[in-house]
């Protein structure tokens, strides 16, 4: 092992995925030397894709917030940072219904419409009753994207922090913040519908996708934006081709603007800066095994920076820091709320095998191995040939569990699991095993190696409302020079809350530096 490519920049990535690709697309277009490392063969990280054959699957993530343009309304944040980074955003398409649900209950399944009119009408006729929880769940909506809009820092950890909050208040956001204690479930209570059950487990399946919570752990701030995403003038997107398109246009931002992705560089080690000003040295192996894997870990690299920016789950910073990390904070991360892993089967089947007008997204309440969350690709949109289609199925699972005992117990319960989501596919899609072209499952373990995330985590931290907002984890974090982003931070998981911690996260990076960054 030679000790080699020692080199400096103004700040270090650590993690392409969404947050790290745009981080570092950010930090550049300013001027700054940029250099991004990531441990896998490519960019994307839970929302990368993985060819099998003549398909294409989207590894973790399988839809996109925040494409939208605007047309008089602010636009969502992946528009507005690819018109600030001066590249075309990715081709896509809104999702109409966003996603249809079905209770297992003997009723019509719930479609979630894109036009707010239409969607009003599906909801009362679903859920008769149920108006006044969805009107103040309007509100509190309405009151968290004019917030958003205005690039506040959540939490505050400096005065430059606590300005830009204040700047981004308004009165809408002072009312509703009588309610950052409150959950979903409070919500129901407050307008009288806590005693409609089906309404209560169509929020439970909804909100869990999203915030890994259900209704009466779901901070009620967050959720009311979440149960709006699906509506004009938001909306979810289907991306062309796959998610990797994302990736993709996030890096040729990067590259334009004279940014460096280093692929196969897994990061080891982080120290700080020996006098305040100095830099921070970054070391690690380049080449070699991808994460998980124990073969040779390849040639060692050196770098410094004076400001690093770590988008990996900060479940990785003790072991990233060692002793540098001071006693509080350590204790702080090693006692976070454990996220959940997932159970993900990526299937092939032809197309005439699926229900006439299959949507692209649908759920299932199922009590083996759990709800699924079902993914289906769209005629011609790259991720299956003519007449075939994608369908991806995933369940959450605890992760730990899923680590340990002989390989024989592990595989014969990976082939239960997938048998059973097989059962609810063919409960959902009317599709039998018989009709698979393709079929394996990804858990925990697997995760684990694809994105090197502790455990497998597939999410954040939970949006319960002592971890949500002001009571969340910062992205200055107590060490001069250390940034964080990604979907433990705020606003949470998905591609848009991603994006929008490493839009906060460079503002304050930046501000330190004179700049003041408004894309």
């Amino acid at each position: 092992m030679t000790s080699s490519d020692r080199s400096s920049a103004d700040a270090v990535v650590v993690g392409a995925g969404i947050a790290g690709l745009t981080a570092a697309a950010l930090l550049a277009k300013q001027g700054l030397r940029v250099e991004l490392l990531e441990a896998h063969h490519q960019s994307g990280g839970c929302a990368g894709t993985f060819r099998r054959g003549p398909y294409v699957f989207d590894v973790g993530a399988t839809q996109v917030a925040g494409l939208e343009e605007g047309d008089g309304a602010p636009a969502g944040i992946h528009a507005r940072l690819f018109r600030h980074l001066g590249v075309a955003p990715p081709a896509a398409v809104p999702l109409d219904p966003g996603c249809v649900v079905d209770l297992a209950d003997g009723l019509e399944p719930v479609a979630i419409w894109r036009d707010p009119q239409r969607w009003r009408q599906e909801r009362l006729r679903q859920f008769p009753g149920s108006e006044r929880f969805w009107a103040l769940c309007d509100a509190l909506h309405r009151s968290n994207w004019a917030f958003a809009s205005r690039d506040p820092v959540l939490p505050p950890r400096s005065w430059w922090d606590v300005a830009q909050l204040l700047g981004a208040l308004g009165a809408g956001t002072l009312a509703s913040g009588l309610l950052t204690t409150a959950t979903i479930a409070d919500l129901l209570r407050l307008t009288g519908c806590a005693a409609d059950g089906r309404l209560r487990r169509f929020l439970d399946l909804q909100l869990r996708l999203y915030s890994q919570e259900p209704a009466d752990r779901t901070a009620a701030l967050y959720g009311a934006t979440v149960l709006a995403m699906v509506q004009e003038p938001l909306g979810l997107w289907h991306l062309e081709g796959s998610m990797q398109a994302l990736s993709e246009a996030l890096g040729s931002a990067l590259s334009k603007h004279g940014g460096r992705l280093r692929l196969r560089h897994r990061v080891e080690r982080l120290q700080p800066p020996e006098q305040p000003g100095g830099d921070w040295r970054i070391t690690g192996h380049r080449g070699g095994a991808p994460p998980g894997d124990r073969r040779p870990l390849g040639e060692a690299f050196h770098l410094s920076a004076p400001d690093v920016v770590v988008s990996l789950p900060p479940q990785t910073l003790p072991a990233l820091l060692g002793e540098a990390l001071a006693g509080g904070y350590r204790r702080r991360l090693e006692t976070l709320s454990e996220p959940s892993g997932a159970l993900v089967f990526y299937g092939a089947v032809e197309r005439k095998r699926l229900p006439p007008g299959c949507p692209s997204h649908l759920q299932l309440e199922a009590p083996d191995p759990g709800s699924l969350f079902v993914s289906v690709s769209q005629e011609g949109d790259g991720r299956a040939p003519a007449g075939r289609a994608t369908v991806i199925a995933s369940v959450f699972t605890p992760a730990r569990p899923w680590f340990g005992g002989d390989e024989a117990e592990y595989q014969a319960h990976k082939q239960r699991a997938m048998a059973a989501i097989q059962r609810g596919l063919e409960r959902l899609l009317g599709v039998g095993p018989a009709d698979w072209l393709h079929g394996e499952l990804a858990t925990p373990r697997g995760f684990a190696g694809w994105t090197g995330r502790p455990w497998g985590y597939v999410g954040g931290l939970g949006q319960h409302p002592s971890r949500f907002g002001p009571f969340g984890l910062a992205s200055r974090s107590p060490l001069a020079g250390l940034w964080l982003c990604g979907d433990a931070i705020h606003p949470g998981e998905g591609t848009a809350g991603v994006s929008l911690s490493a839009l906060m996260a460079c503002r304050q990076l930046l501000a330190g530096r004179g700049v003041d960054l408004r894309p």
